[in-house]
C-alpha cells in the first residue's frame, strides 16, 4: 500500500476515504486516533489517505478533481422555494 495523501484533518480524511470507498478503491486512514495526542505529537502530518499501488493513480485522480470541484448553489426567484433562513429579496 501506498500513501497517496496527507489530510489537513480528520473531516477531509474521512470524507476523502468514503469518496474512494465509493469507486471501490480499498483504502486506510492511519492517524485517526492519534489526533487526541496532539500536543505530544506533531500537530500536523499525522494522517495518511493509503491505498493499494495499483489504485494508486486513480485515487490520486479523484482526490484531485474533489479538490478542484466548485459548489453549486441553486438559485430561485420563486420566495416560497427559498429557504427559512434566506431574506427575502
Amino acid at each position: 500500500m501506498l500513501c497517496i495523501y496527507q489530510p489537513a484533518d480528520l473531516t477531509e480524511g474521512e470524507l476523502l476515504r468514503h469518496i474512494l470507498m465509493e469507486r471501490r478503491i480499498h483504502c486506510h486512514l492511519s492517524g485517526q486516533y492519534l489526533q487526541g495526542a496532539v500536543g505530544e505529537l506533531p500537530a500536523h502530518g499525522l494522517l495518511g489517505l493509503w491505498v493499494p499501488a495499483e489504485d494508486a493513480d486513480l485515487a490520486r485522480e479523484l482526490i484531485s478533481s474533489w479538490q478542484q470541484a466548485e459548489p453549486v448553489i441553486p438559485q430561485s426567484d420563486d420566495p416560497e422555494r427559498q429557504s427559512e433562513h434566506e431574506p427575502l429579496a
